[in-house]
């Protein structure tokens, strides 16, 4: 049949493609038939390609093992298929039907003998999603989606809304394990959230397993993906071929077949649905299910990603990366309020950084600035399990709760060794300990005056780093 005719006026990007069903029930390779020329204009676009011939294997151009999947299901259950993807930085829509040469009748052919099977795909894309197509699913489908964007808004909590989702769709997949593994691209940070919630030890513990860190497990589950959207495996040869690595880590701990499913918001990844050990009988409901399910866990991760890093620019430093003055202050507030429960000891320092405005004038305030986080730096090294604030310009805090006087002590020795030994940092130390029923701003405003003796003894011993002074005179 002359395939290239006939499809020549179908609108959109259209393709027939053929393989063998092979006596023992295996497939050939799938081969491109024929192609109108919107979709031959897109195929043979990609650097290196080779020119269309009919009967091309369709490996040549593209290698998508759910596309495939499609294919060989609408060919061989003889009925036709749909899908909507977002894949290759686009939303795909995509229509398979199945077609017989005029003149055969493939249901009646000898299947003792290959018998050659041909399926008609029409795909429309776009950068914009479509809310009517994501909305046509099957009932088992949309039931499903309907249970896992009910979980996903019962509770204020994030992790637990996310947790519940993640129970819910393991039901979909049948499987023995399942979580939402989150990637936040801003600062290369991952999160694995499984029913009992979010779990740091475990995603550690996968990674090492695989010998990267999690943000590096996660950009490679991108590239195993091979800009498609998804992998429902029900075996890990695909993986054992993409990703040895990962392929032994899933031996090790006896997974046999693997769902990963990307969630992306806006084309970008913000995350990776996971499931082990599924039932494979439900491939079709898997796909069909996640790929509405995880546009909607996009949009809400995505938003936890950004109110997260809002928070974060509103109580942290910029310049050294500690808590700021209003971090600081909330916690005070939440202390004098009894919104937080007020600890029963608390060791409250003040560390002022001597000469930065010597720094300024002399050197420039990028000079000024590196200075300051080189005093953040030590500070994190001493005072890395206690909270640490840059209260104003050259004057940060440190919060003790829990801390013995003697602990607080060795402590503010530390520094001041650590500083003694650093060429260009100096810290003016106050601290104040308290105990029992007391009056945090008080303990406070003890530090402060005890810091500020310390600085007037510096800037005795070193009057030429005392600008001030100098402008007096």
């Amino acid at each position: 049949m002359d395939f290239q005719s006939w499809i020549s006026n179908i609108e959109g990007l259209a393709g027939v493609y053929a393989f063998d069903i092979l006596p023992d029930g295996s497939f050939s390779e799938i081969k491109l038939m024929a192609v109108n020329k919107q979709n031959e204009g897109i195929i043979t676009r990609r650097p290196g390609a080779p020119k269309f011939y009919p009967g091309i294997p369709y490996r040549e151009y593209w290698s998508d093992v759910n596309f495939e999947d499609y294919v060989h299901r609408c060919c061989t259950t003889n009925q036709p298929l749909y899908s909507y993807v977002n894949a290759h930085g686009f939303w795909l829509k995509g229509f398979y039907m199945p077609i017989t040469e005029p003149g055969t009748v493939s249901a009646l052919q000898d299947k003792s003998q290959p018998r050659t099977v041909y399926c008609l795909y029409v795909l429309t894309y776009s950068n914009q999603v479509d809310s009517d197509a994501m909305s046509k699913r099957s009932t088992k489908a949309s039931e499903a989606v309907m249970s896992i964007t009910v979980k996903l808004h019962e509770t204020q909590d994030y992790y637990q809304a996310m947790s519940d989702a993640v129970s819910e769709i393991r039901k979909v997949c049948g499987s023995k394990l399942c979580s939402l593994y989150t990637v936040d691209n801003s600062n290369q940070k991952c999160e694995f959230i499984n029913e009992n919630g979010k779990n740091v030890e475990i995603i550690n513990k996968l990674a090492k397993s695989i010998g990267r860190s999690p943000y590096e497990t996660a950009m490679c589950w991108e590239k195993d993906l091979a800009s498609s959207d998804s992998l429902v495996l029900a075996d890990l040869e695909l993986v054992k071929e993409r990703d040895p690595a990962w392929y032994h880590s899933l031996v090790t701990h006896e997974v046999n077949s693997i769902v990963l499913y990307a969630v992306r918001f806006n084309h970008a990844l913000v995350g990776f649905i996971w499931a082990a050990n599924f039932d494979i009988s439900k491939m079709m409901q898997i796909k069909e299910t996640l790929e509405m399910a995880s546009f909607i866990i996009a949009a809400v991760v995505a938003n936890h990603q950004l109110l997260s890093r809002l928070e974060e620019r509103s109580t942290t430093d910029g310049l050294t990366q500690v808590l700021n003055r209003n971090a600081m202050n909330e916690r005070v507030d939440k202390i004098v309020s009894g919104e937080t429960r007020k600890p029963a000891v608390m060791g409250v320092m003040f560390v002022d950084l001597n000469g930065l405005k010597t720094v300024n004038d002399d050197e420039g305030h990028d000079a000024g600035d590196k200075l300051l986080r080189k005093a953040a730096r030590l500070l994190k090294i001493v005072f890395s399990d206690y909270e640490i604030y840059r209260s104003g310009g050259d004057e940060f805090v440190v919060f003790c709760p829990g801390i013995s006087e003697e602990k607080m002590e060795e402590l503010t020795s530390q520094l001041r060794t650590l500083s003694e030994n650093t060429a260009d940092v100096s810290f003016a130390i106050g601290n104040s300990y308290c105990t029992g029923d007391y009056d945090i701003h008080l303990a406070m405003k003890s530090a402060d005056e005890r810091m500020y003796r310390d600085k007037k003894e510096y800037y005795m011993k070193h009057p030429e780093k005392d600008r001030r002074n100098q402008r007096r005179k």
